[in-house]
C-alpha cells in the first residue's frame, strides 16, 4: 500500500545520511578532511553568478538539498541531509527568499537558512494617502493594482471597529511593509489592516470615553494629518477642528475638497475659489461637521492628536508659508494673521 512504501522510502533516506556520517567519520584523518571541505570550503565556481533560492512553506529539507545540489553548493544532495541532521537542524529551514554567493560554503548557506536571513523586498506607504494613491504605491513594487484595489474596497476586515465602512479608507496603515517577491495583493492589504488594528487597539477605551467612534477618530487624524506635517502642531491642529464641531462650525479645510476632487478626477495639484462651492459631502466648506469618512490613512501621531488635542480655545489657523501655523481664538485675529502671513501671497485663481 502507498503509506508503507512512503515510510520505508523515509527510513531509507535516513538510513543512507545516518551511514554517510557514519562514513566519514571512520575514514580518519583524510576522511574527516573531505567532509570538513564539502561543508566548510566553497566549492561553487568562484565565477558564477549569485543565486537565488525561494523556499515555499512547507518544503522538506530533501526538497531544499536538491536545490542546493543543483545550484552548485553541494556536490549531492545527502550531503546537505547528513550536514543539517548532524547539527540538529533539519527542521529549523526556513522559507523564504535568499541570496546565495559563490563564495559560501554549505555551512553558511545553511546558517543562512536557520537564521531565516532572507532578502527583504520593502514598500513604504508614506502617512495621508488615500487608497488610489496606495495603489499607485504598492504598483510600483509590482503588487497588482486591481487587485490591491479589490481587497481595498472589500470593508469586512473593519467592520467591527467602524460598521459604516464601505472600504478601507483611512484603515490601510502607513508604514513600511516586507514584501515576498511575488507580493500578494490581497496579502498586503491584510497586513496593513492588522497593523492598524494593533495601534488603534490600546485607544478604543480612550475613543469611548471620548465619546467618539473610531470612524470618527480617523477621519478627523486623516486631515489633521494633511493639515501639517509638524508632529509638535498636531495636537493643535485637532483642537482647531474639535472646537468648531463644538460650536457647529464647518471645519472649512481645504484637504477634503482636495479629496473631493481628486475622487471626481478633476484635481490638477491647484485649489482654486470656485473648488469651496464643489457640491460633494467631502466638502467641508459647504457642508458641517465631519465629512462622510476619512480622506487618507493617518499615522500614529495624528490619531494620538484627536485623542489628545491641546488645551486651547483656538478657533483658526493660518499658515506662516514656512510649514508652520498661527492659530487664532477669534476671527478678528485669524484675519490679523491672514493679512500678516498671506497679504505677499497672490490669492487663489479664478477661472
Amino acid at each position: 500500500m502507498p503509506a508503507p512504501k512512503k515510510r520505508s522510502s523515509r527510513s531509507r533516506r535516513l538510513l543512507v545520511v545516518a551511514l554517510l556520517a557514519v562514513i566519514a567519520a571512520s575514514l580518519g584523518v583524510a576522511g574527516r578532511e573531505l567532509w570538513r571541505h564539502e561543508t566548510e570550503d566553497p566549492i561553487r565556481d568562484p565565477a558564477a553568478p549569485a543565486a537565488t533560492l525561494e523556499v515555499p512553506q512547507g518544503a522538506s529539507a530533501d526538497w531544499i538539498a536538491r536545490q542546493i545540489s543543483a545550484q552548485g553548493f553541494v556536490h549531492h544532495p545527502l550531503v546537505f541531509r547528513a550536514f543539517v541532521e548532524g547539527r540538529g537542524v533539519g527542521q529549523s529551514l526556513r522559507a523564504g527568499e535568499y541570496a546565495l554567493d559563490s563564495s559560501m560554503s554549505l555551512a553558511a548557506v545553511v546558517d543562512k537558512l536557520v537564521r531565516g536571513d532572507v532578502v527583504r523586498h520593502e514598500i513604504t506607504f508614506p502617512e495621508g494617502k488615500n487608497l488610489a494613491e496606495a495603489a499607485e504605491i504598492a504598483a510600483s513594487k509590482k503588487v497588482d493594482t486591481a487587485a490591491f484595489l479589490d481587497a481595498a474596497n472589500d470593508a469586512s476586515a473593519i467592520r467591527d471597529l467602524d460598521p459604516k465602512a464601505k472600504d478601507l479608507e483611512g484603515y490601510l496603515f502607513p508604514d513600511t511593509y516586507d514584501l515576498p517577491r511575488s507580493a500578494d495583493a490581497a496579502a498586503l492589504v491584510a497586513r496593513m489592516v492588522g497593523r492598524f488594528r494593533s495601534v488603534i487597539g490600546p485607544e478604543l477605551p480612550k475613543i469611548a470615553e471620548a465619546k467618539l467612534t473610531v470612524r470618527d477618530v480617523v477621519t478627523l487624524a486623516s486631515i489633521v494629518e494633511l493639515e501639517t506635517a509638524r508632529v509638535e502642531e498636531r495636537p493643535r491642529i485637532a483642537a482647531v477642528f474639535l472646537n468648531r464641531l463644538a460650536k457647529g462650525m464647518p471645519l472649512q479645510t481645504d484637504p477634503t475638497v482636495i479629496y473631493a476632487l481628486k475622487t471626481k478626477g478633476t484635481w490638477d495639484g491647484n485649489i482654486r475659489h470656485k473648488d469651496l462651492g464643489l457640491e460633494s459631502p467631502f466638502n467641508t466648506y459647504r457642508v458641517a461637521g465631519l465629512p462622510p469618512g476619512p480622506i487618507g490613512s493617518p499615522g500614529r501621531e495624528a490619531l494620538r492628536a484627536v485623542l489628545q488635542p491641546a488645551p486651547v480655545k483656538d478657533l483658526y489657523f493660518v499658515s506662516r508659508n514656512d510649514g508652520s501655523h498661527q492659530f487664532s481664538e477669534t476671527l478678528a485675529e485669524h484675519n490679523r494673521a491672514v493679512d500678516i502671513y498671506q497679504k505677499h501671497r497672490a490669492s487663489r485663481r479664478e477661472s
